[in-house]
């Protein structure tokens, strides 16, 4: 019995660590609150949006690029070996009687290396073994190498650094945009975040404000009540109150999905959650809106965006980046005017055969002199003998030349790309006169707004007295609670949009990265 009860408390020790896993992994999935500042909400899109982290993925791979295309300027080595033997039937009389044998090996390695300037120059050092039976030879077997030296130089169609580069160049000016690229897609991030920030803000005040709405038409409720039921009011009066009541109640429900609905794009932006696991998190802005009067230049902001605009300098960059093609076809309309220089020095060694009589004619070999590979080395490495070539070739490219369809495309995306960048300059230039006076207009709204506020909470005071002593209705009284709650909604609104349009102009501006110290390589992880 004993045994069987130290068995049964196993399992239900198992039970009991599974019940309270269960139930920590219940307070741990239940929702969870974080409050959040917009420094810290920026800072956490910079390093966790999936956009920039695609985007920061495009830059590096578009670096890489770069690495790749340098590395056609890398030497290349080749080496090689070969052998080979042939057996036969002898055919002639200069072959050995019977059966002919011949086996040879050859050893090769090459250096090879392009130049900045459009040519290639190689190093090539090559052996060849030969041994046959074969009669009157001098030398059986056979070594010989070549050292050579080989030089090919375009001269027309080719030539120069910008067109021999042309991998790097292009490389690293799709660097340079995917860069500006991603600096766009930061501006773009952080206004979004901010945008979205305000919003949940908005919509969270906005509740509070008609949560007290709610709270001041219970209150008349009330205090309704309690006078007809004194005799102080007739009980119709209690009609307006009640409908009030529920009409701010149905306000709240659509101000409660304001604020569900604000919240969910911010966690989208910050990627905080997605699917059901947006439910799980509530975000909570630890900042309100504040009304920093700012006085902008108009001449200074336009010269401002021109310089520092992402998007003003990808169509600068594509340009460029055009003009460098229109170049190129240019060049590929040129002849094919190619030298080729080469110089070789040979060596040669092996056994030399030693004839009777000093007469090889004889056919009867009495000894051999010993000779060796290295000794064909050596020959070749100094030089001793001068072989050289030079020559040229020309290639008239008559397609290109009598066509010029490649040079006549380059030449329209040219054109092109200067009159996206004019327009994208105008456009930039409305959005920026549009910023600035944008923020003129919210300022004077939000001083407007604030005093309509001050003039509703005296009205609301003004009525609730008169109602205290008979002088008015509860409808009226209920009409400046609703003007408060509008007063209060609309200063609100343009406290929001004041910051809000000071966002607005940083990101027209292309200063919004310099103005929060935001570096590049802060962007984006892995």
């Amino acid at each position: 019995m004993i045994k069987m009860v130290r068995k049964l408390n196993i399992p239900a020790g198992l039970a009991i660590v599974w019940l309270m896993a269960s139930a920590l992994l219940a307070q741990e999935a239940g929702p969870r609150e974080i409050s959040l500042s917009l420094e810290e909400a920026i800072y956490r899109a910079l390093k966790h949006n999936l956009n920039l982290v695609a985007e920061v993925y495009s830059t590096e791979k578009a670096s890489e690029n770069i690495s790749v295309a340098r590395e056609s300027f890398l030497p290349s080595l080749g080496i090689g070996y070969g052998s080979t033997r042939i057996a036969k039937r002898s055919t002639s009389w200069i072959q050995s009687s019977g059966t002919f044998i011949s086996s040879t090996q050859n050893y090769d390695a090459k250096l090879t290396q392009r130049l900045p300037i459009g040519g290639t120059l190689s190093v090539s050092l090559a052996s060849y073994i030969s041994d046959s039976n074969q009669r009157f030879q001098l030398y059986n077997p056979s070594y010989d190498t070549q050292l050579r030296f080989d030089f090919t130089q375009p001269l027309l169609r080719d030539f120069g650094p910008r067109v021999a580069k042309r991998e790097i160049i292009v490389a690293r000016q799709n660097y340079a945009i995917s860069e500006a690229q991603l600096k766009n897609q930061v501006m773009e991030t952080i206004y979004q975040v901010e945008e979205a920030y305000w919003n949940l803000v908005l919509a969270r005040e906005n509740l509070k404000v008609k949560q007290q709405s709610l709270q001041l038409a219970r209150d008349q409720l009330a205090k309704t009540r309690k006078e007809i039921e004194v005799g102080q009011q007739a009980s119709i009066e209690i009609l307006n109150v009640q409908a009030a009541v529920s009409q701010r109640e149905a306000e709240i429900v659509q101000a409660e999905a304001s604020v569900r609905t604000a919240e969910d794009r911010l966690k989208v932006i910050l990627n905080l959650a997605s699917g059901t696991e947006l439910a799980t998190v509530h975000l909570i802005p630890s900042e309100k809106p504040e009304f920093k009067p700012v006085k902008v230049d108009l001449k200074e902001a336009l010269q401002t965006a021109l310089l520092k605009r992402p998007d003003l300098q990808i169509d600068n960059l594509t340009i460029e980046s055009k003009r460098y093609d229109y170049d190129l076809a240019r060049n590929q309309l040129l002849p094919q005017l190619d030298l080729n220089f080469s110089y070789w020095s040979p060596g040669v060694s092996g056994d030399i055969l030693l004839y009777r009589d000093n007469n090889f004619l004889t056919g009867e070999v009495v000894g051999k002199i010993p000779g060796s590979l290295w000794d064909s080395f050596r020959d070749a490495s100094r030089f001793l003998y001068n072989n050289w070539s030079v020559n040229f070739t020309l290639t008239i490219p008559l397609a290109d030349f009598i066509s010029r369809s490649k040079l006549a495309l380059a030449q329209t995306e040219l054109a092109e790309a200067q009159a996206k960048q004019k327009a994208r300059e105008q456009q930039a230039m409305l959005e920026v006169s549009e910023a600035v006076n944008n923020i003129e207009t919210l300022a004077k709204s939000v001083e407007a707004y604030r005093v309509a506020r001050e003039y509703a909470e005296k009205l609301l005071e003004a009525e609730t007295k008169k109602l205290a002593v008979g002088l008015t209705t509860n409808f009226f009284v209920l009409d400046a609670q609703e003007k408060l709650a509008t007063a209060r909604s609309a200063e609100l609104k343009a406290l929001i949009d004041y910051n809000l349009a000071q966002a607005r102009l940083e990101k027209v501006l292309g200063t919004i990265l310099e103005n929060r110290k935001v570096s590049l390589g802060q962007v984006g992880q892995k």
